[in-house]
């Protein structure tokens, strides 16, 4: 016997799958028209974080900030510098080091694509308690 033995609508799993999958399509739908993918909008908005908090960060450093794959950020940072939204050079103090600063354009994307997100997100959680929610997704988060 299952533990959710109403079937798909009682499993909790379930269902953060369909919501991820809806919020993911709101957040595509988001993106578009800004020439974004929701990988290189997270991986530019967290670069241009992180520099406007510290330095800018090493390829390795915005991996463990966005929770993105390594090699997968240096692909998707290869795209975002072939759009011109950020450079990429050598670490001045470790030679297998990458830094990724953003451009003046990527900033303004960034800044941009940061306020559609962010409005997209409030329309999309508005029919739930998002302060209850947030603790909830930063619980299962840091289990994991």
């Amino acid at each position: 016997m299952t533990r959710f033995a109403g079937g798909p609508s009682q499993s909790p799993g379930f269902l953060m799958w369909h919501a991820t999958m809806s919020w993911q399509r709101t957040m595509t739908a988001t993106l578009a028209p800004l020439g974004l993918t929701h990988v290189q909008f997270v991986l530019l908005a967290c670069a241009w974080w992180l520099a406007s908090t510290d330095e800018p960060p090493t390829q390795v450093r915005l991996a463990a900030q966005a929770g993105t794959d390594v090699k997968m950020t240096s692909d998707v940072v290869a795209r975002l510098e072939g759009k011109g939204l950020v450079r990429r050079a050598a670490h001045p103090t470790d030679a297998r080091a990458k830094v990724v600063t953003v451009t003046d354009e990527g900033a303004a994307l960034a800044r941009r694509a940061i306020e559609e997100v962010e409005a997209a997100d409030a329309e999309f959680f508005a029919a739930v308690d998002t302060p209850a929610l947030v603790t909830v997704l930063a619980t299962l988060a840091a289990s994991g």
